[in-house]
């Protein structure tokens, strides 16, 4: 039976390059002079510090400047808030979401049910596999799913005759 499997993920590589650009932008431009900002990937995502809060709002719209040049999507990308650090200045973390969770599972498995398309949908660990008799009703619940407006950044892959 032909399947498919819709999956949020997140290309690491086009952020470390996006990451690598904006490091080197607030380097080299005058407004962030000596106001020791800096932009770097964590375990917990990426982590923004500056001497000021205006600084660190400016490094996030780098940031996000050289995300979207890089065709990474701004869905995946949680800004959290801003939290005042021991010398004066500012700190953010901004989470990445990658998978998708349980909420966001069910709700995609209900798109396409409410269609009432000739497939199946299973969740399984963070993804979510639609199993269908033929291509063309795999291909409406795509389509179904494009349409639903999501909040998360989705990709259809192992599509399987």
């Amino acid at each position: 039976m032909p399947s498919f499997d819709i999956v949020s993920k997140v290309a690491w590589h086009e952020v470390e390059n996006a990451l690598n650009q904006a490091q080197k932008e607030i380097a080299q431009r005058f407004d962030f002079k000596d106001t020791l900002t800096e932009v770097e990937r964590t375990d917990e995502g990426l982590a923004l510090r500056s001497s000021s809060e205006d600084r660190l709002k400016a490094a996030w719209v780098v940031l996000q400047e050289k995300l979207i040049r890089r065709k990474v999507s701004l869905r995946s990308f949680e800004a959290g808030k801003f939290e005042p650090t021991p010398k004066g200045g500012a700190k953010m973390l901004v989470e990445v979401k990658e998978g998708i969770e349980g909420d966001a599972a069910r709700e995609l498995v209900r798109h396409i049910k409410d269609a009432k398309l000739k497939v199946q949908a299973a969740i399984q660990d963070g993804q979510v596999r639609v199993t269908g008799k033929n291509r063309d009703d795999l291909q409406q619940a795509i389509a179904v799913i494009r349409s639903a407006g999501m909040s998360l950044e989705l990709q259809f892959i192992n599509f399987r005759e």
